[in-house]
């Protein structure tokens, strides 16, 4: 089955890697970079860079209205009341660390803190350590054969105590989205706040949180086209005045003396320092260029490969997938098939996929694994580089079985 992406011209760094006989299979790691993004880092620093929020000057002034403008952009990709709902952070991880530190004075011993079996390590080991320090517990919602979260055991486990939900909206290993409209409900039910990471989940589709109603949504922007080191936290106008400040300095600061101090509310008040300012102007010009493009057929691009990759991999003896993966990713061991020589084998072959735990271990030790092999898509993937990876895997199977 032929399968062109029309937008694969757009990212100069595909032509390269294939020119080193390199086909990119790990897009839910770090996706590759379109051309507008490059241009509008490179005219930051051309033009001359500066710091936001500061100085006067022109160059200041010019970059603090693109920082500013990128915060427009992301409030309106997910169409957030207003943009000063948007904390721009180091990436989605410390959006979460934020979100844990910043909630911490609402937890008491004996509170209870609800994640689930699947959570990337970022959306788990900041909530069992605030379960630690506060004498909480952490309260894990089991999930089915398909990757889902079961909502029967999570009507039992969300109760009087639950204090905050903390969940992802797309699995980074199973691929599967989550039914967040029931989990929100049942969080909600209970007076208690909601937390979805959203670093997955937002690089598929639009997402409007109007509609999805959580406290709190985290994204990484790296995954989503634009540079690395940087991030966002959407917060809910009135959950964002429950947060309380977690790092110090810069342009957080309202006024300071020796022995006191007062902070900006949000979203100055949580972007201490100097902040990822060309990572965020990068970010804004990838919004820009996916904002442009036809979200119907890139939808269903993504959808043809993810289709393409599962016929695939069917096909193919002793090939066993975790879940059921909905939307551009896979994971799979093979049976008597160590993940990590087969990872090793593809690497040889020019195959750029993920082996491992996929920053997930208490999730492959509840699947009884030690790690697997995951291919993910971007939308700049074609049917070539399928062939190319399912070429690959059997010349690795046969050496290896």
């Amino acid at each position: 089955m032929a399968l062109f992406s029309p937008w694969r011209a757009d990212f100069p760094a595909l032509a390269v890697l294939e020119a080193q006989g390199q086909t990119y299979l790990d897009s839910a790691a770090t996706a590759q970079k379109p051309q507008a993004l490059i241009d509008a880092l490179s005219g930051y620093y051309t033009c001359g860079a500066a710091n936001v929020h500061r100085a006067q000057h022109q160059p200041a002034e010019r970059a603090t209205r693109a920082y500013e403008d990128a915060r427009i952009k992301v409030a309106k990709w997910l169409n957030a009341v207003c943009p000063t709902e948007i904390v721009f952070t180091r990436g989605a991880t410390e959006a979460l660390n934020l979100l844990a530190y910043g909630l911490e004075h609402l937890i008491e011993a004996g509170d209870e803190i609800v994640i689930s079996a699947l959570e990337h390590h970022a959306n788990l080991l900041p909530w069992q350590q605030l379960a630690r320090r506060r004498e909480a517990r952490l309260q894990v919602l089991p999930i089915d054969a398909s990757g889902r979260i079961d909502l029967a055991a999570a009507a039992g486990l969300i109760g009087p105590r639950t204090r905050l939900l903390a969940v992802s909206q797309l699995s980074n290993v199973l691929g599967c989205w989550q039914p967040l409209d029931q989990l929100l409900h049942l969080a909600k039910a209970q007076g208690a706040l909601t937390v979805v990471d959203g670093a997955q989940g937002v690089v598929h589709g639009r997402h409007d949180m109007t509609t999805l109603g959580c406290d709190f949504y985290v994204l990484s922007s790296h995954k989503l086209y634009g540079p690395d080191g940087v991030g966002a936290l959407y917060g809910r106008g009135e959950s964002l005045l429950q947060l309380r400040h977690w790092q110090f300095g810069g342009e957080m600061v309202r006024i300071a003396d020796y022995q006191s101090a007062e902070f900006h509310a949000a979203p100055l008040g949580f972007e201490a320092g100097t902040p990822p300012i060309s990572g965020v102007i990068g970010l804004g010009a990838a919004l820009d260029y996916l904002a442009a493009l036809d979200a119907t057929a890139v939808g269903r691009h993504e959808q043809a490969l993810h289709d393409l990759l599962l016929a695939g991999l069917a096909e193919r003896s002793g090939i066993r997938l975790l879940g059921a993966p909905q939307v551009a990713l896979a994971s799979f061991v093979v049976d008597g098939v160590h993940h990590s020589d087969l990872g090793h084998l593809l690497t040889e072959q020019g195959i750029a996929v993920r082996s491992g735990n996929h920053c997930a271990m208490p999730l492959m030790k509840h699947l009884g694994l030690d790690g697997a092999t995951r291919v993910s898509l971007g939308l700049y993937n074609d049917h070539n580089d399928l062939q190319r990876f399912f070429d690959a895997l059997d010349q690795a199977l046969e050496l290896l079985r």
